[in-house]
């Protein structure tokens, strides 16, 4: 019954991209949109961002530093352990799941109360394709977005863990810097960028989908909106580890 349940899911939300990667009826329009939703999905979230993601390079380094570095390592092991899960893991999939939260829940709010109000309707009855009018632009928006976030989220990891340097004293910023630039694979940053592209999709796509199938009033739309942070969290680590498997 349950795998009869996910798989309506899947075909309608397959149904409903098949309708939302159509060509907008208004190109201009569509420009007007997707760079209002690159303000309000991305620019909006870089002050989270950069905040989440400079205590947690801060406290990345302070833990190394004093748990897990001994006197038989190299000064140079907690600015390198701090790069590698920055660059790894957090910028781009665990920055992600947070960022599911905070614009997965907007996006689904926004459309299941379009919904709710009949404004898709409306705009069904005028001749427009609600779907693309109204997912594209932000699913377009947030894969432009994302990757740009992610590598924010790296430098402001580093900067907090010179931070812990500069104004904890916690390390040298001499042996920082020697573990920030030892043996680094370039290729790393690339695979949580092309990571970032694929969890964008899921944070744009599958709230629009809970939001724009939403039946009911206002109590479905917080359903709805729950529905859409849950399921996007665990496509987004099971596609994690797909796409870390499949890129390293």
């Amino acid at each position: 019954m349950l795998l009869h349940k996910w798989l309506t899911y899947l075909g309608r939300y397959l149904q409903l991209m098949g309708r939302t990667f159509s060509r907008p009826d208004r190109m201009r329009m569509f420009f007007r949109q997707y760079l209002r939703e690159m303000a309000q999905l991305g620019v909006d979230s870089i002050g989270i961002v950069l905040l989440i993601s400079f205590f947690i390079g801060a406290v990345i380094c302070i833990q190394i530093k004093l748990n897990i570095q001994s006197p038989w390592m190299p000064h140079w092991v907690s600015g390198y352990v701090t790069r590698e899960i920055m660059l790894l893991e957090f910028s781009s999939s665990i920055m992600c799941l947070i960022l599911a939260g905070k614009v997965g829940s907007n996006i689904a709010s926004e459309i299941g109360t379009m919904r709710t109000s009949q404004q898709i309707d409306a705009l069904e009855i005028m001749g427009i394709n609600s779907a693309s009018y109204l997912i594209l632009p932000k699913v377009v928006g947030m894969v432009t977005m994302i990757p740009l976030l992610v590598v924010f989220s790296t430098v402001s990891g580093m900067i907090g863990a010179y931070a812990t340097a500069y104004v904890g004293h916690i390390i040298t910023p001499t042996d920082l810097t020697a573990g920030l630039q030892h043996d680094f694979n370039q290729w790393f940053l690339w695979m949580g960028v092309i990571k970032s592209l694929f969890f964008a999709f899921i944070i744009s796509s599958v709230p629009a989908f809970f939001g724009y199938t939403v039946e009911g009033g206002s109590t479905e739309v917080g359903k709805a909106s729950t529905d859409a942070v849950v399921t996007s969290s665990i496509l987004i680590l099971f596609s994690d580890l797909f796409l870390t498997q499949m890129l390293s």
